[in-house]
């Protein structure tokens, strides 16, 4: 967003032996249906982090997540992802939010990206693909709707039939008054009635800020909710209590639904989250969304678990081609993200 400016290769080879040209098979019917046949996860079982673009996902050409390449192969991708997704496995995680846009999808590099979806699933992560809109629109609305249309056609055709996918139409949809937005929501849901809607994150009105909405929308009922919420948003705020009270707000009845799918803090500026406030807006801010996860039983996502250059990132990604690893950041952000997660 441009408000966090601040912010073993024979086991590959026997993978890759049974994918076809487009780094794996397309779902079969049979395999979608199974899939809405399983009991859906409920929300707080979604744990994990954001891996993002150095440019915060909006991109112009392809949305590329750190550490990889528009010029990799399926199997380099596929390589540098295991490494990667094994890092935020050691950190806890278990879901990783990727971003898309129609350049990365429409065009060469859906080949190659898919390998980073491809790399999560396997190692039984759950992926979430969201939509950001290019660097040079930031108007909170979809760039080209046939563009997205085409994108989104690619990219459920691909991954209906694996349930560790799921869909988030549209990131921060702060273009869109509550009612355009709801519709918009309700046209894709029309148009991509063969997925199941326990995979498909709505997000909230403005910029994911305020669930309630979409939550009280019947044509959206069976959807998950994406909520955002960042401390900058007020930093004059100090008390852990009025971040609580802030957070319940937005989320109104609607936390059994709800996904906190971005939410971060400094990460490389030595702040200790388990320590006490003293007056710390981001410290009272990060102790009150992990504390209301606990409590209301969330889904959290946060952002991001790696972003180059980004101070909220929760890790540095350290190596050269795909021997890569991460180095955690901030052991008190860690903490209080297994605190929110009850691990």
């Amino acid at each position: 967003m441009s408000r966090k400016s601040h912010r073993g290769t024979a086991c590959l080879g026997a993978f890759l032996a049974g994918v076809t040209a487009f780094g794996g098979a397309l779902a079969s019917p049979a395999s979608a249906a199974a899939s809405r046949h399983a009991s859906p996860p409920p929300v707080s079982d979604f744990q994990g982090v954001n891996w993002a673009d150095p440019r915060d996902n909006y991109a112009d050409d392809a949305v590329v997540p750190s550490g990889l390449s528009t010029s990799d192969s399926y199997a380099t991708t596929y390589a540098k992802s295991r490494a990667i997704i094994g890092g935020f496995a050691e950190l806890g995680a278990n879901t990783v939010r990727l971003p898309v846009n129609p350049t990365s999808v429409n065009g060469s590099f859906w080949k190659s990206y898919r390998g980073a979806i491809d790399a999560a699933t396997a190692k039984g992560f759950k992926v979430v693909l969201g939509y950001w809109e290019a660097d040079n629109a930031k108007d909170g609305k979809i760039d080209d709707q046939a563009s997205w249309d085409r994108m989104w056609a690619r990219i459920t055709s691909a991954y209906a039939g694996n349930p560790k996918v799921y869909f988030e139409p549209m990131n921060e949809p702060f273009g869109y008054t509550s009612q355009e937005w709801r519709d918009v929501a309700a046209n894709w849901l029309t148009r991509h009635r063969f997925i199941p809607r326990d995979r498909v994150l709505v997000g909230g009105i403005k910029y994911s800020e305020d669930v309630k909405p979409v939550c009280a929308d019947s044509r959206l009922d069976g959807t998950r909710i994406a909520l955002h919420n960042y401390g900058f948003w007020h930093t004059d705020w100090t008390s852990v209590d009025q971040w609580k009270a802030d957070f319940k707000e937005r989320i109104g009845d609607c936390a059994s639904r709800t996904i906190l799918d971005e939410f971060g803090a400094s990460m490389t500026t030595g702040l200790d989250y388990n320590g006490p406030v003293n007056g710390s807006n981001e410290v009272a801010y990060i102790q009150a969304a992990t504390d209301t996860i606990r409590e209301l039983g969330l889904g959290s996502v946060y952002w991001p678990g790696l972003r180059n250059g980004d101070t909220y990132s929760l890790t540095t990604l350290q190596g050269t081609g795909t021997r890569l690893t991460l180095k955690l950041n901030n052991q008190s952000g860690l903490d209080r993200l297994h605190w929110a997660w009850k691990q």
